[in-house]
């Protein structure tokens, strides 16, 4: 599955943490894997109606944003995507109103920065701020569910990726629609290089819990790094999003996870 690398280029959740930080878990694959399908967002794909001005936006941000997925690529031709020059390229998946994207586009010049939304008014609000900060050189949009974008990614091209305050589905009947999973690890492991980095954040800490557990049971990953709101300055480069701002209003404290893929296990 996926492009091969010979297309014509070289190619309690105190206790938990604190586990998961002091000891390294041999890694097992364990259960079975949810069918690719759940890698669909449920959430709603639209909000209020769109703006005259708003729909041209939208209208005029794909025609020059969207990921073109038509040519076949190789890893290292994947920075070509892009119409300013970049060293290398990263994922975010699910990225609200484009916070975090714009943020990570503004203060890393030397990367390209691909997003996958498929909420139109977010897309709406993300394109807008690009245009406005001229980031277009260096960003690209995919306005829909994420896996037919990391179907057609090629192997080993990504060198970070994040999935921050996806939607929690907090009842245990929706737990299933929770787009971190094995799944997406599977996927994520073909696509990021060796020692490339995951970033997870959640407000919710039985799934910041089972995002730990999926790492550390998975071969191409461990867990590199855990901290929460309390000591919030140990990453300055995970800026504060809307999502994490609005937890803190209530009360929850955030966690954030930075994962490896593995290098010894990369094939």
């Amino acid at each position: 599955m996926g492009t091969s690398r010979s297309c014509g280029c070289v190619q309690g959740r105190a206790k938990l943490i604190g586990e998961a930080l002091t000891a390294v878990s041999e890694p097992s694959q364990g259960g079975s894997a949810p069918p690719e399908r759940w890698l669909r967002s449920y959430g709603r794909r639209k909000g209020r109606k769109l703006s005259q001005h708003q729909s041209e936006v939208f209208s005029r941000g794909l025609a020059r944003y969207k990921v073109d997925m038509s040519p076949q690529l190789c890893a290292e031709e994947l920075v070509g995507i892009f119409s300013e020059p970049v060293r290398e390229v990263w994922l975010e998946i699910g990225f609200g109103a484009g916070e975090h994207l714009i943020w990570q586009a503004e203060h890393n010049p030397h990367a390209g920065v691909i997003g996958a939304e498929p909420y139109i008014n977010g897309v709406v609000a993300a394109l807008s701020g690009l245009e406005a900060r001229r980031l277009g050189g260096r960003t690209k949009i995919h306005p829909e569910d994420v896996l037919s974008l990391l179907n057609w990614l090629p192997e080993a091209s990504l060198s970070r990726a994040f999935v921050l305050f996806p939607d929690p589905w907090p009842k245990k009947r929706h737990r299933d629609r929770r787009i971190f999973s094995p799944v997406l690890l599977g996927k994520l492991a073909r696509l990021l290089r060796p020692g490339g980095e995951l970033r997870f954040a959640s407000d919710i800490a039985d799934y910041a819990e089972a995002a730990i557990e999926h790492a550390n049971a998975h071969p191409d990953f461990e867990v590199a790094g855990i901290f929460t709101s309390v000591n919030r300055e140990a990453a300055p480069d995970w800026p504060m999003t809307r999502y994490e701002e609005k937890a803190r209003q209530q009360g929850r404290s955030s966690t954030f996870i930075s994962m490896r893929r593995r290098v010894s296990s990369f094939r």
